[in-house]
């Protein structure tokens, strides 16, 4: 892909708003607005348009994703185009589509488990997962993740290619991670966009919290992450 992996005011057409003080998410949503955006981040926004079914394939580097696939999310899905103050989350601008991340990690699984010494590979998960692509509308797809195949032998590592086949015949009707839905939270100011009184009443005698973000300071229910599980 030949793709900068940072954001630079590059990225516009023509004169910015406010030379004086550059504020990058104000003057992309200008040029977005405008048709002023750079030809490759047009390029991508087209792509995403088109798609039913968006598929972030990279190596799991340093806890998160690859320079330039980071730098793919901050000049792509730009203010106006994948989101607005109004449309995020469950109402977000791509709510029709599907997205999910597929990645190596260069540790093994048991490695990434709540007492293990990565930590729990789903608190890993939901800056990307609900921080990207669930604030932008998208129904996440659970990860697939392939664990070490770095360190893996021949069978493991063909095993793993057999299992994602299969899996990618039948991706269109999984059914999405769980998150909590946009009506459990009082969206004004005067709110702060806090839980409803009566859903911390609903969740007050439940062992877990809602999802791994909102664990209500209970425990996080298991997988949430990383496996589809309808909520109650």
């Amino acid at each position: 892909m030949n793709f900068k992996a940072s954001a630079t005011a590059e990225d516009i057409k023509g004169d910015l708003k406010n030379s004086e003080h550059f504020v990058y998410n104000e003057e992309m949503t200008a040029a977005w607005q405008d048709g002023r955006l750079s030809d490759d981040v047009t390029e991508e926004q087209e792509k995403v348009k088109q798609a039913d079914l968006i598929i972030f394939q990279f190596p799991l580097y340093w806890f998160s994703v690859p320079a330039i696939m980071k730098g793919w999310i901050d000049r792509v899905l730009v203010q106006g185009f994948a989101f607005t103050m109004q449309r995020k989350y469950d109402n977000g601008m791509f709510k029709e589509k599907k997205a999910m991340l597929s990645f190596t990690t260069g540790s093994m699984e048991c490695m990434f488990k709540p007492d293990s010494i990565h930590g729990d590979i789903n608190v890993l998960l939901w800056p990307l997962q609900n921080g990207v692509l669930r604030y932008c509308g998208f129904q996440v797809l659970a990860p697939q993740i392939f664990w070490s195949p770095t360190h893996s032998p021949p069978p493991v590592r063909s095993a793993m290619l057999d299992a994602w086949r299969e899996r990618l015949n039948g991706l269109m009707v999984e059914k999405p991670l769980s998150f909590a839905p946009s009506e459990y939270f009082d969206l004004s100011f005067q709110g702060g966009f806090r839980l409803r009184p009566e859903v911390k009443e609903q969740f007050a005698s439940q062992a877990y919290g809602i999802t791994t973000g909102h664990h209500l300071g209970k425990m996080m229910p298991p997988n949430n992450q990383t496996k589809a599980k309808q909520m109650d």
